[in-house]
């Protein structure tokens, strides 16, 4: 009678590995389990992100992403998400700043903004025809003006790496407020590679403010869009933006999920 016992197999080990400037791989046989992934959004802050499929690799990917990046490290997660929120909360995140997502009607009839105008003395740029000169210098001055403010960090701003000082990626993607002197007074970015256009920033210059240009530019873009039979948009703005979300709101456009960025 054969009474030696089987001992039990140890669990395979958990190996976290970087296999990029900014990617890493959790492994376990071999097997990939779980990806982190690091990303410079144009005003500098440093966004990390983890897609793991079970909690461990998880919280091997998250330790690792924090001791091989300096801070801050920021993230982004939905506010419904309690489970991932209380994640990151573990590894010292707090709750930085809350974003509304909206969606925006497209409909001259819903919107109201069928007989929005710009000033008489501001000419509205469509969408695509914008001059990248004059568009990078309201960016820059958009950017101080904002800086000086509230913070850039307040700003929706796509993830993506970009050279040291570049900002304005391509200019097809925006619509202007010219002014007579053929300076720009306002710009909208519009991304249509989505699932929804997502309005991605909508601004004017501090003293071209108060003058309908916002409603001017929104109104052009969203008329665009209805006329290639879009619906809806998207838009993102800060919790603490009360002009902004009165803007939005004030079109019929309804708050339809929130993101929290938390940051360590």
């Amino acid at each position: 009678m054969n009474t030696e016992r089987t001992r039990p197999t140890a669990p395979p080990p958990l190996v976290v590995t970087r296999v990029a400037d900014h990617q890493w791989h959790a492994l376990e046989n071999d097997e990939v389990i779980g990806r982190g992934h690091a990303s410079h959004r144009p005003d500098g802050r440093l966004f990390i992100s983890v897609d793991a499929w079970h909690d461990t690799a998880f919280a091997a990917l998250a330790g690792t992403l924090l001791t091989d990046l300096p801070g801050p490290l920021h993230t982004v997660v939905d506010a419904s998400d309690t489970e991932l929120t209380s994640k990151w909360r573990e590894f010292g995140f707090s709750v930085g700043r809350g974003e509304w997502e909206y969606a925006v009607p497209t409909d001259p009839a819903v919107t109201g903004l069928g007989a929005a105008r710009p000033p008489a003395d501001v000419t509205v740029v469509p969408y695509g025809a914008a001059d990248e000169t004059r568009l990078r210098a309201l960016d820059r001055t958009v950017r101080d003006e904002v800086e000086a403010t509230v913070g850039w960090r307040t700003m929706p701003a796509e993830v993506r790496p970009l050279p040291p000082g570049v900002t304005v990626v391509d200019p097809t993607k925006y619509a202007a407020a010219e002014a007579p002197d053929g300076s720009y007074l306002g710009l909208l970015r519009l991304a249509t590679a989505t699932r929804r256009p997502r309005i991605g920033l909508l601004a004017v210059r501090t003293d071209a403010r108060r003058r309908g240009i916002a409603r001017a530019l929104l109104a052009d873009v969203l008329h665009t869009l209805h006329r290639c039979g879009v619906q809806e948009a998207s838009a993102e703005v800060d919790e603490a933006n009360e002009a902004a979300k009165a803007l939005f709101e004030g079109i019929g456009a309804r708050r339809v999920n929130r993101a929290l960025e938390l940051v360590r």
